[in-house]
């Protein structure tokens, strides 16, 4: 290459392929077959078609052949259907090469910010229903997901995959306290509905938009007394997160090598050919890495 020029990481042109000359470097579980992530991409394909391209890279014996790197769930669904080919990307390279570190899967409010612009751009409810394989009921709902969510907080979650009902959580509470409160889920990678109510439970009426409900014969000294102890676990679990980073950060770093290995095509070829259950367990580490 000569210098200052820009090395292409995937091919000029996109490629009609063969299904069946395309090898897929893991095999879906059953539970990956019938979870909603598959649902939902089966039916926004039969609605509206691929939208994200399959990535593929060349097999270096057998150029016609390729080795499919990112898009299984896709390319299963259209086997299934009957396809027969599908237009993929062409990837160049091989060496420390892992698509998935190269995209953003749909967070929740990306997915909210995306209904939006479709809607804008005249896609009716209905189909938009059909392509994510929800009722219009959750589609109406998704389009008001963020009124009453602070900025700040809103910026803080855009790339979590935070619940509905947990959102629905947080505009019960001041921009303050959402401030607060998403910095706690991020700090715990925590997002389920049952820690977003225990975080309501324990902020003060003060900084909620409706006073809680009198819980039982507890008296109001008694509900600040619980709240100012929530507030002391809150700060103690900060501290205690800053003696737990180092750790935390050489499980990252080890992790995060198990994840580059697995990236390199020919190293993930030779471990399923000679070294299988090596491989499955580092197949683990790395989806824990990806899930955490």
């Amino acid at each position: 290459m000569k210098p200052g020029q820009v090395h292409h990481s995937f091919e000029d042109t996109s490629l009609r392929i063969p299904i069946v000359e395309i090898y897929p470097l893991k095999q879906l579980s059953p539970a990956a077959l019938k979870s909603v992530k598959y649902a939902q991409i089966a039916a926004s394909i039969a609605e509206i078609g691929i939208i994200e391209p399959p990535v593929v890279i060349r097999d270096q014996l057998e150029p016609q052949k390729f080795h499919l790197l990112d898009g299984h769930i896709r390319v299963d669904v259209l086997a299934k259907r009957g396809d027969t080919e599908v237009v993929c990307l062409v990837a160049t390279e091989d060496e420390a090469y892992t698509y998935n570190r190269r995209i953003s899967r749909l967070a929740t409010i990306q997915e909210h910010k995306m209904i939006l612009k479709a809607i804008e751009k005249g896609v009716p409810e209905e189909r938009l229903a059909r392509a994510l394989n929800v009722n219009i009921t959750s589609i109406r709902h998704k389009k008001s997901l963020l009124e009453g969510i602070c900025p700040e907080a809103v910026d803080m979650l855009k790339e979590k995959q935070v619940p509905l009902n947990t959102i629905g959580q947080l505009k019960k509470m001041r921009p303050v306290r959402q401030i607060e409160a998403a910095q706690l889920m991020i700090a715990m990678n925590k997002y389920t509905i049952s820690y977003a109510q225990s975080l309501v439970a324990a902020t003060p009426d003060a900084m909620l938009l409706r006073p809680k409900k009198k819980i039982g014969d507890l008296t109001a000294q008694q509900v600040s007394l619980m709240e100012q102890e929530s507030a002391t676990l809150d700060r103690d679990f900060k501290t205690l997160e800053q003696d737990y980073g180092t750790d935390h950060l050489d499980l990252v770093l080890s992790s995060g090598y198990v994840t580059k290995l697995l990236g390199n095509a020919k190293i993930v070829r030779f471990l399923a050919q000679f070294y299988p259950d090596m491989l499955a367990e580092f197949q683990k580490i790395s989806e824990f890495r990806k899930a955490a």
